[in-house]
């Protein structure tokens, strides 16, 4: 009988090779990998030109559903994360509204998923003073783990984790086998910074800048991984700025991962200063040679793995000429692989497939994804090394395209992504009807 899928010829990237070989499909599964399969197919795609990725597993979005569907949405968030090569996401339980707190939450926001998402997705639970006693009930429902706010979250139903809170969600996150995220800045440091330059009338974004400084993240990361060490739990440490903030999670010998995000590998001071408010976040993108060092981490292996944080919000919401008014997310799901595929000098293939796929759905314990491997679900991206494309806002599939990318020039161009063997993106367009499929962790909590 002849396979579903057979993908000929392309260059096939894992974790620790690069080597030529054909992709045998059924299912929605790897079956086969082989240079030259004699069998036949009912489809065969042609990659003779293209090297074939795993699909990015992007960790930490914000699609806003339900209830800040007009911020982005699953529709159009999944199928930006397709047009970069994505096949997976984690939504962050926040921004959406009710935030993912309860179980009641997390149903309404598994229904609209399932409706609406192109792609598979994971979905995180909250961790704040208002559901300690809910965890367990997020856990029930197959949560990939719990989210806090080490400072203000800028949400009003999202409340901000004193310690006594994160401490105690740690050790219920640890006795229920799950990871606990951080948004790791010093509430009290960012707070007090932050008053100050307002009562004063002090608005910039320079301003903006110097209220969350490199020390705020610094000294959020030291105490959560004291706690982590203390409880017993998985630590994720959400969009690190600084080599300082890798190296503190690094050499802490707790169970720690960190994540870092695109914009903090490509964009520096200037840019924020240069763009504005399509490129305010928490924390700020930082100095060049901050920037210089956190790709030189990456490359070292300090980083775990690198997610979008894409955090749109309507025009609206950004624009004011009040720095510390504007609402700060960035919208940058589409760009996460072709970030990583023209840094300079080139970081290595493999590399970029453990940092986008292989290593999130290891630590997250996420079975049968995240590797071009037999028996692995066939979540792909075929990418053609071989052509540069400027970024144009036409080209962004997400609801708003306010970008800081647009403009920019990447290498490696995109050319299909496979979902469960299903093309769901194909030559710059949207393709099928494919819906995702909730993911949910595998029994044994995070591995290291």
């Amino acid at each position: 009988m002849p396979w579903d899928l057979l993908i000929r010829g392309g260059e096939i990237v894992t974790h620790a090779s690069v080597k030529r070989c054909d992709v045998a499909i059924e299912n929605g599964k790897i079956v086969a990998l082989a240079p030259e399969l004699a069998r036949s197919a009912l489809e065969t795609i042609d990659a003779s030109s293209l090297h074939v990725f795993p699909g990015v597993i992007d960790a930490h979005v914000h699609f806003n559903e339900p209830g800040r569907t007009d911020w982005e949405g699953f529709a159009t968030g999944s199928a930006a994360l397709a047009a970069g090569g994505g096949t997976c996401f984690f939504d962050m339980p926040l921004n959406a509204h009710p935030p993912t707190l309860d179980g009641e939450s997390f149903d309404l926001k598994l229904a609209a998923a399932l409706t609406n998402s192109r792609t598979d997705f994971a979905l995180w639970g909250g961790l704040t003073p208002t559901n300690l006693d809910k965890l367990e009930e997020l856990a029930q429902r197959g949560v990939i783990g719990f989210k806090a706010f080490m400072s203000n979250s800028g949400i009003e139903d999202f409340i901000c984790a004193d310690d006594d809170t994160l401490y105690q969600g740690m050790k219920t996150a640890a006795s229920l086998g799950l990871p606990v995220a951080v948004h790791a800045e010093d509430e009290a440091m960012t707070a007090r910074l932050s008053s100050e330059a307002i009562a004063a009338g002090r608005s910039t974004y320079r301003d903006y800048l110097n209220s969350r400084p490199p020390e705020a993240e610094l000294l959020a990361i030291r105490n959560a991984v004291a706690m982590a060490s203390e409880t017993g739990c998985a630590l994720h440490i959400v969009h690190v700025s600084t080599p300082q903030g890798l190296l503190a999670a690094g050499t802490s010998g707790a169970n720690v991962s960190t994540e870092t995000c695109p914009h903090y590998l490509c964009f520096t001071e200037a840019d924020l200063l240069a763009t504005g408010a399509a490129l305010k976040c928490a924390p700020p993108v930082r100095d060049r040679e901050t920037v210089d060092g956190m790709i030189a981490y990456l490359r070292a292996g300090m980083v775990s793995l690198v997610g979008s944080d894409h955090s749109p919000a309507p025009a609206s919401m950004k624009t004011n000429s009040d720095a510390f008014r504007v609402w700060g997310g960035i919208a940058g799901v589409q760009s996460t692989l072709s970030t990583l595929l023209s840094l300079e000098p080139p970081v290595r293939l493999s590399t970029v497939a453990q940092l986008t796929a292989r290593n999130v759905a290891r630590r997250f314990g996420v079975a049968d994804k995240g590797e071009v491997a037999i028996g692995f679900d066939a979540d792909l991206a075929l990418i053609d090394l071989n052509k540069t494309f400027e970024l144009r806002r036409e080209d962004l599939l997400d609801r708003h395209k306010l970008s800081p990318y647009v403009g920019r020039t990447f290498h490696g161009v995109v050319r299909r992504t496979l979902a469960r063997g299903q093309t769901i993106f194909a030559d710059g367009k949207i393709v099928g009807a494919h819906r995702g499929r909730l993911v949910q962790p595998a029994k044994g909590g995070p591995r290291a």
